[in-house]
């Protein structure tokens, strides 16, 4: 079972051992007053221990705050079509944090994270929420922008009274029927109507006004544990403080220039390392060549990435969602990770827990075990994946000068499968049943007992395969609740031709 192959977690108690140091009394001298007056003059005055300025880092890049800094506001986190038809993108290489994780048929989808979405000119193709992305900034009560959601999704929003937080219409994003994808295709010429839709920081400006959003939040950590700005340092994962335990654990420190991640037999990310940058240069696989992973928006600015971060646990389909493939990622075990910086690759543990628990990497132990000291990631945006543990045999690490670059990967992508689960098919049953069935890998039983045993959650359930409508939450912690008017994929939806409800936009 790919459970068993995830790494237990140790926790380790420190012990503080006191050693008392005494003298001999033939190692005492007697002091006169004039031996300690002499003594007293020829004692340096120490230096003063410099004081360091107040933290105060960027919450997504752990960088000093610039003027521009947006004090006391929520990070933003969007959900981006990475179907192939969908490339190139628009507006990624701005983000300060990129999540991508496998969703239904083997495809991958990214999550592009902003401090300030007034920095968002344009990006797109906006595509559906899903439950595994929302999971990671749930304890950050981020600003969560989408084009429609998968029933999970929309579950994980009412469990957690996250109101209008949860923005499901790309933020009254709107339709570019002229763009033109890699394939040479547009709307009315071959291109689905799904990678079409864009926002725009203009954009969700209007929906945050409109709406009269709560964008107020003040953070008081950042999002990983960054090395300290103010000690102008930067640490060199050489000697990493696990490099000790290498020969008898195995490589907790490697080479780290190529990187080469499967997410699923048609989709792959590598990363070849710009040693005169310090970045990883972001490349995808299409029609079995790489190719860079580019910004549309930005004439086609390579995406770069000084932080790579790459996490593996256990992925399967939710039970009573088989036929649409939709995904569960199991995050409260946690399990092994790497992280890549400077051209090297560093073995880690990572931890989450529960839905609002926030996502944290450690270092491996004396045992090679997870330890209780938290991993210092460097400063920087940070490119982040969570592959499933099946995977972990195909990730393909080392020096540039052993991989073929020019090497096909794949013979054919995969661009038909990118469905949701039907509408209404869980809703109403509580994200606590659905984790456990998930777990269990048994079916949660029928929408409509489900709803009628779910207290937690006020909802109303349409169970039909067109159409949901769904309540809003109770408003709790100041979060704004979800206008009827404002709803989800649940209403006013149509199915296009790839099965996933999507709302009359235009």
């Amino acid at each position: 079972m790919k459970r068993n192959i995830l790494c237990t977690l140790a926790v380790m108690a420190a012990c503080a051992i006191l050693v008392a140091c005494g003298k001999t009394d033939d190692q005492i001298s007697p002091i006169t007053p004039e031996s300690n007056a002499a003594s007293s003059e020829a004692e340096a005055t120490p230096e003063p221990t410099p004081t360091l300025p107040p933290y105060e880092a960027n919450v997504l890049t752990g960088e000093p705050k610039g003027e521009n800094y947006p004090e006391g506001q929520r990070i933003t986190a969007l959900m981006v079509n990475n179907l192939v038809d969908a490339r190139p993108q628009r507006g990624l290489s701005k983000a300060q944090m990129l999540f991508e994780i496998k969703v239904e048929g083997g495809i991958t989808r990214f999550m592009p994270v902003f401090n300030d979405y007034h920095d968002i000119d344009e990006i797109g193709p906006i595509r559906s929420g899903r439950d595994q992305f929302f999971q990671l900034i749930l304890p950050w009560q981020a600003l969560y922008i989408h084009e429609g959601q998968s029933v999970v999704m929309q579950q994980y929003a009412l469990d957690y009274d996250y109101g209008l937080l949860n923005n499901n219409d790309g933020a009254s994003g709107y339709r570019d029927y002229n763009r033109v994808n890699w394939r040479g295709l547009s709307y009315g010429n071959g291109l689905a109507l799904e990678h079409t839709m864009y926002t725009s920081g203009e954009n969700i400006e209007k929906y945050i006004t409109n709406k009269n959003v709560d964008m107020n939040r003040t953070y008081n950590s950042t999002f990983f544990n960054f090395v300290d700005y103010r000690l102008g340092t930067t640490r060199d994962l050489s000697n990493s403080l696990d490099s000790a335990y290498s020969d008898k654990y195995g490589p907790v420190v490697s080479d780290g220039q190529y990187i080469e991640i499967e997410h699923s037999q048609s989709y792959k990310t590598r990363f070849l390392y710009d040693n005169t940058n310090n970045v990883y240069l972001m490349q995808q696989n299409f029609s079995g060549n790489w190719r860079d992973t580019i910004d549309e928006e930005y004439n086609d600015y390579q995406l770069q990435f000084p932080n790579v971060i790459v996490l593996f646990t256990d992925i399967h389909t939710y039970p009573g969602h088989e036929t649409t493939d939709l995904q569960y990622v199991e995050y409260s075990w946690g399990g092994i990770g790497y992280y890549f910086y400077g051209g090297k690759c560093e073995k880690i543990y990572w931890q989450k827990g529960t839905p609002l628990e926030a996502l944290r990497l450690y270092y491996l132990n004396e045992n090679g075990q997870c330890s209780d000291t938290p991993c210092e990631i460097n400063i920087g945006k940070s490119y982040v994946t969570i592959v499933d543990v099946d995977e972990a045999i195909n990730l393909k690490v080392g020096n540039l000068a052993d991989f073929d670059l020019d090497a096909a990967t794949v013979s054919a992508s995969n661009t038909s499968i990118d469905a949701d689960a039907k509408a209404g098919e869980s809703l109403g049953t509580s994200t606590t049943d659905l984790v456990s069935a998930a777990r269990n890998n048994q079916a949660v039983g029928n929408t409509e007992s489900n709803t009628q045993s779910t207290t937690q959650s006020s909802t109303t359930t349409n169970t039909s395969n067109d159409s949901q409508s769904v309540e809003s939450a109770p408003q709790q912690d100041n979060t704004p609740q979800q206008d009827t008017a404002d709803q989800s994929s649940a209403d006013d939806t149509a199915s296009d031709d790839s099965g996933e409800d999507i709302p009359w936009a235009d």
